[in-house]
């Protein structure tokens, strides 16, 4: 329990239409911790960067005595850049991977990221995504210019687990009973809007709504891999009141 508030996390993970998985993902209530990394580097490159992304930042966060504040997890995706880089030797001189983590800091949120993998929160309704894709799409169309001609590199990052000069975005966000929050990679945020990863959070239960639209992402054609993690934040005197039964998967 962190800040007086119950969170309950789910996840899932689909190969999409791939021979292998090269994301990886991580639900540590016991730390607060959670994140997902999408790997890049070829079949067995992308595997190795996305899991030794995971347990590095899991690793250093383990280590504090207390919660992870903005310098920690900064800390902790600086570590795992440089434990990337390291063993980008032979097979895996390409590797690299992004990274959407978020660390419960007593009654807040910590959220760092390198990439195009994305955190949203749904509050009162709305959701919001809280991070900006580290791309170059993403950076022409801040730019203003006509993204229909740059589509070809939708996928070009700019900003990645496994580069010189990769400085993580943090932010720091209240905690509030209700709140829903979402981590994913781009095989999911790809292929299903915005409107309906709302519409699912709204109508189903957190859990089911984080199975649904991985599956809703390969039904619709999804090839990537596709992973998503979804955190419920409950006030403990209202869930206790209801009732509630909460099955992690």
């Amino acid at each position: 329990m962190q800040g007086g508030m119950r969170i309950y996390s789910y996840a899932h993970t689909h190969v999409g239409r791939r021979s292998n998985n090269e994301d990886a993902h991580l639900r540590d209530d016991g730390l607060g911790l959670y994140l997902v990394a999408d790997g890049m580097g070829g079949y067995e490159g992308g595997e190795v960067a996305s899991q030794l992304t995971a347990d590095t930042i899991r690793s250093y966060i383990g280590r504090l005595n207390g919660p992870a504040h903005s310098m920690h997890l900064q800390q902790a995706i600086l570590r795992a850049n440089a434990a990337v880089i390291t063993k980008r030797v032979g097979r895996l001189a390409q590797m690299g991977s992004t990274v959407a983590a978020l660390a419960i800091c007593d009654d807040a949120v910590v959220l760092g990221h390198l990439g195009d993998s994305r955190i949203y929160r749904m509050r009162d309704g709305r959701l919001e995504a809280l991070t900006t894709d580290h791309s170059l799409l993403a950076e022409l169309e801040a730019a203003g210019a006509n993204i229909e001609s740059a589509a070809g590199f939708r996928h070009v990052v700019t900003r990645a687990i496994g580069m010189d000069q990769a400085q993580p975005e943090l932010r720091r966000e209240k905690l509030r009973p209700g709140d829903l929050y979402v981590l994913c990679t781009d095989g999911l945020s790809d292929r299903v809007s915005d409107d309906t990863i709302a519409f699912l959070l709204q109508t189903r239960a957190p859990g089911d709504a984080c199975k649904t639209m991985v599956e809703l992402a390969y039904d619709l054609g999804g090839t990537d891999n596709i992973t998503a993690v979804v955190l419920h934040v409950v006030h403990p005197a209202r869930d206790a009141a209801q009732n509630r039964v909460h099955v992690q998967s």
